[in-house]
Order: C-alpha cells, then sequence, then structure tokens
C-alpha cells in the first residue's frame, strides 16, 4: 500500500513548506522560543489566515475545510521539519481532535469554529503529574460536575483559553471542558526542548462538563489520534536530520575529499535514510487507519509512536555525530533535532509502553 501524497496534497505540502523555509529558520526559531509565547505569532496567523491549515481536518459544518487526518499528518510533517514551534499539535491535531472524538455535536458547535479559525487555542490534560497516560483529575458530579487533581505535561497548555480534561468518574475515565480556564493554576514546566511549552495545571473543584459519554473507545480514540499526530512530527523532524547531515556530507572536507564520499559516512547515511523512510511510513499508516476507522486504527497509532520515537532517536544521534562539534553549538540546528527526539520520545509514553500496549495485537497477526 502507498501512502504518498496525491497530487492535491503534493501542492498543500508544497504551499506550506515554501512559508517555513521563508519564515522559520533558525534564526526565526530562536526569536520565537525567546518571546513570551514561545511561537511566532505571526507565522501562525499567516498559516491560519491564508492557508487554513487549524481547520484542515474539522468538518465543514464546524467551520473548518472537511479534510481529514491524512492532510492533518502531512502538515505535522513540516512543521516537523521547520523545527518550529508552533500551536498545531497541542491546539489543532490533538485537543481539536480530542472534542470530534467525543461525539458531542454541541460541543463540536461551540467549540470547533474558533480553533479552526485560529482565534481559540485548546490543551488537552491527559496524564498524571508524572507523565504517564492515566487520570489525574477526579470529576465528582454533585448537582454540577467539578474536577480536582493535577495533571502534568500539558501541551500548549499555558496560553490556552479552552482547556480540555480526561477525568476520573465511577463510571470511568471521560472527557471534560473546564467551564472557567481562568480558575486553573498554570504552572511553567522545564522543558529540554524549548520549542514545546509544557504546564502542570492543577484543579481545585473548578467547574466543568462532560463532552459525551463515558466510553472508552473515546478515550482510547482521543489517544491514538495524539500518538499519531505526534509521530508525524517526529517523521518530520527525522527528515530533516538526514537532509541536514547529507548536505553537511557533501560539504565538508577531510584529507581533501568531502566527507560524504568516504564508505564507512555512506553507510551512516543511508542507515539514516532507511530509518527516515520507516518512519513516514509507520505515521502515513496510522493516520490512514484513524482516517479510514480501520479496525486496527488504535494498535497502529502505537506502533507508529514507537516507530517514529526509536527512528528519530537513531537520526538525531547521528546527525550529532556526523557533524561533529559544531552541532552541540547554539546557533546550529542539530542540537534541536537532537532535544526534540528526547523529547517527544517521552511524550505520551516511550517506544518500550507502546509497543507493550501493540504486543499482543501484534503478536497475533503473525
Amino acid at each position: 500500500m502507498s501512502f504518498e501524497p496525491d497530487e492535491d496534497q503534493q501542492e498543500l505540502v508544497a504551499l506550506v513548506r515554501d512559508i517555513l523555509q521563508q519564515r522559520a529558520d533558525g534564526a526565526a526559531t530562536r526569536r520565537a522560543i525567546a518571546s513570551a509565547e514561545r511561537f511566532d505569532v505571526d507565522l501562525w496567523r499567516l498559516l491560519c489566515e491564508e492557508v487554513g491549515i487549524a481547520g484542515m481536518a474539522i468538518p465543514e459544518e464546524y467551520g473548518g475545510a472537511g479534510f481529514t487526518v491524512r492532510e492533518q499528518q502531512l502538515v505535522l510533517e513540516e512543521i516537523g521539519r521547520a523545527l518550529a514551534p508552533s500551536p498545531y499539535l497541542g491546539s489543532v491535531a490533538i485537543a481539536a481532535q480530542a472534542i470530534l472524538a467525543s461525539g458531542d455535536d454541541d460541543a463540536c458547535a461551540r467549540l470547533l469554529p474558533g480553533i479552526a479559525e485560529g482565534t481559540s487555542s485548546a490543551a488537552l490534560a491527559w496524564a498524571d503529574e508524572n507523565g504517564r497516560f492515566a487520570a489525574g483529575v477526579t470529576a465528582a458530579d454533585d448537582g454540577g460536575w467539578t474536577l480536582t487533581g493535577a495533571s502534568g505535561f500539558v501541551l500548549d497548555g499555558a496560553t490556552a483559553d479552552l482547556l480540555l480534561v480526561i477525568a476520573e468518574t465511577a463510571a470511568g475515565p471521560r472527557l471534560f471542558e473546564v467551564v472557567d480556564a481562568d480558575a486553573v493554576v498554570r504552572e511553567d514546566v522545564p522543558t529540554l526542548d524549548l520549542t514545546l511549552r509544557l504546564v502542570t495545571l492543577r484543579f481545585d473543584g473548578v467547574a466543568a462538563r462532560p463532552l459525551g459519554a463515558a466510553d472508552a473507545e473515546v478515550i482510547e480514540t482521543v489517544r491514538a489520534l495524539a500518538l499519531a499526530a505526534i509521530s508525524a512530527v517526529q517523521a518530520g523532524t527525522a527528515a530533516r536530520g538526514l537532509e541536514m547531515t547529507v548536505e553537511y556530507s557533501l560539504q565538508r572536507v577531510q584529507f581533501g575529499r568531502q566527507i560524504g564520499s568516504f564508505q564507512a559516512i555512506k553507510h551512516r547515511l543511508a542507515d539514516m535514510h532507511v530509518q527516515a523512510e520507516i518512519a513516514r511510513t509507520a505515521s502515513r499508516a496510522a493516520s490512514d487507519a484513524l482516517a479510514s476507522g480501520a479496525d486496527d486504527r488504535l494498535r497502529l497509532a502505537a506502533i507508529a509512536k514507537a516507530t517514529c520515537s526509536e527512528s528519530l532517536a537513531h537520526i538525531a544521534s547521528e546527525t550529532i555525530q556526523l557533524h561533529g562539534g559544531i552541532a552541540i553549538t547554539w546557533e546550529h540546528d542539530a542540537h534541536l533535532i537532537f532535544k526534540r527526539a528526547h523529547a517527544l520520545g517521552q511524550l505520551l509514553g516511550t517506544a518500550r509502553e507502546q509497543r507493550e500496549r501493540a504486543e499482543e495485537w501484534a503478536l497475533a497477526r503473525l
């Protein structure tokens, strides 16, 4: 099965890549992460208003373009490739898709148009304080739902005006919308990858409303959508590491020859190429399964996250090694790839944890 983009999707990729190449180079990324917002607000506005990326995978009846997570996945790859800090992953690819997955038509009609326009931002609290996919927040219904507890590692939760929470109820975990986001205490979490902004959210009887029913399958779907989205960023970052290293191998000269002409370097670059292709294929397979509602979509998302985490870790390590000393300087982008590899490798669970989740399903297919 081929997961290559069709002609229309190729045009989308070319457009997004062109804008990011012009507006999100290394210097722009460093300015963005030093700003109060931690991303380029003007670039985000341009991508939302001129390209419409925020509404890409949101149905037309909710203000979106009506495409699928396949197109969203391609945009995420380009954002990963550019190393650009952006609300796209946390607000659009994770939180907005969680609202859709809830099946709550009223919530979709209220919340999604603002996200699709890029005028509203959202964040999903999915973890306990230790970063595991387990509800660290409990919900109680005493004439009205309230949330109590803490959730760590909330992506883009520092500035989001809409907060979503996976909270534990008597009937199991359930998705909630925070009624008053200002009542939540937000604490910044130091991050290895400065292009990712994480916070811990603390709740003390904060009013909330449930989205959809208390259905375990909804929570698993939300998790799978988030894993697939992260894998796409990882695949794009892996491609950037490969491109950067190949380019350097053709510029760097030792003993009167380009280092890329040495057999040992060729083998290592070939291994990096294989890993980048594996990551891209695994990520796109997961998004295709989610878009089509395939039976194995939840497991493929877990496998994609595991595969992309390992592939990007390998490529990031080789990028550092083959660039030499320049790679660990602030001015060079290699360290951004290395930091992103380790940060995203932990987010929503490590490769080992994802493989353990998919192990029984994978063995049954042998």
